[in-house]
């Protein structure tokens, strides 16, 4: 149970909070409300269809080509940070991050400097967790809140367009100030092209999900086509599929749900949160990352963009904002244990000061 609780905190903790509003709550018919299945569906089908394109080495190869092309360790971070912010958008921030940073690590470690090394995979977390915010599928809150507020697609790219475009402007300056320029050849390696064959279905398979996020088909017509075609084309892919964070939802709406039917808390959570959603959404995020922030939160605030923005700006910050950012501290004090107290501090500062900036430009748009 000890181990359990140190590799997946959340899924422990928001499975023993719902197992508590069960008690105050006893299960009925109203139960089956409470969970989104078509949130479930749409994320599930999403890690099936990614999952089979990293089986395939669609994104090591993409990764090497494009690193084969450059001549100093300066612009090999700058292409990795650029790779992990546009992936992310598609293929999620902690997916992105598991694909590229062990690939981020042999590429720029080959070169025997740990604070470029560092920075770079600083900055490649970064990127990921700001990059996920311009879509819908980007991130697990991005779905949830997407669904859950019923959003149209132009009004949530046109909302966070404005955040992703500073984001991205912030993480190159980044690396310009914070990697240095030194020549020498990256070992990107040669990778195997993808076969076209797979490469395409995944694309439609993609692509089918998609539909279901914009709403143009049902989510089990969808669930059950790319569960198929994906069984057949790559059953490994099952494996890579996050199951604890399917469970993790459930668990949330379990809760979620209970508390709704708990009036006197449902108020005063409600009467605290409505008023202050994008700032509670940011020091949320920094306690209980960002994920279940948004779902918790979304219980008591009518105000889907406020909570958009919050949890998105709110993966920033401590190394638990985001649950995606533990993946790369991870790959990197497994191999660097000493210097787990300088990526900590160099990742809390750059953290602190692109969120810090962020806020500012929120807090100032809406005095224009």
């Amino acid at each position: 149970m000890i181990n359990k609780i140190k590799s997946d905190p959340v899924l422990v903790i928001s499975g023993i909070l719902a197992v508590i509003s069960c008690i105050i709550v006893p299960p009925d018919l109203r139960y089956l409300d409470y969970i989104n299945f078509r949130v479930l569906a749409i994320l599930g089908a999403l890690m099936l269809v990614v999952g089979a394109l990293a089986d395939i080495g669609t994104f090591d190869y993409l990764t090497s080509k494009m690193l084969g092309r450059v001549r100093n360790r300066r612009s090999a971070s700058l292409i990795l940070v650029l790779l992990s912010f546009v992936l992310s958008m598609f293929m999620t921030n902690d997916v992105t991050l598991v694909t590229l940073v062990p690939f981020a690590v042999m590429a720029i470690g080959a070169f025997g400097d740990d604070k470029n090394l560092m920075y770079t995979l600083i900055f490649m977390t970064c990127a990921a967790n700001l990059g996920s915010m311009l879509t819908p599928v980007g991130n697990p809150q991005n779905l949830y809140l997407y669904s859950h507020y019923e959003m149209n697609a132009g009004h949530f790219l046109l909302l966070m367009l404005p955040y992703t475009l500073a984001s991205l402007l912030m993480v190159i300056l980044g690396i310009i100030l914070m990697v240095r320029k030194s020549d020498g050849n990256v070992k990107a390696g040669n990778k195997p092209k993808p076969p076209v064959f797979s490469t395409v279905v995944c694309i439609i398979m993609f692509a089918t999900a998609l539909l279901t996020v914009l709403g143009l088909l049902h989510y089990l017509i969808m669930l059950v086509v790319v569960c198929a075609v994906i069984f057949v084309l790559d059953r490994k892919a099952y494996a890579r599929v996050d199951y604890s964070l399917l469970v993790t939802f459930v668990f949330f709406f379990v809760l979620i749900g209970n508390i709704g039917r708990i009036e006197p808390v449902y108020n005063t959570l409600s009467s605290l949160v409505d008023g202050h959603t994008v700032i509670t959404a940011v020091l949320s995020s920094q306690i209980i990352s960002n994920v279940p922030a948004a779902m918790l939160l979304s219980a008591f605030t009518s105000n889907g963009d406020g909570l958009l923005i919050g949890t998105n700006l709110g993966g920033l910050g401590t190394l638990i904002a985001s649950m995606a950012s533990l993946i790369t501290y991870k790959i990197y004090i497994r191999d660097h244990k000493k210097g787990s107290a300088s990526y900590i501090a160099a990742f809390t500062a750059v953290n602190v000061v692109m969120l810090g900036l962020l806020l500012a430009g929120y807090y100032v748009s809406g005095l224009i």
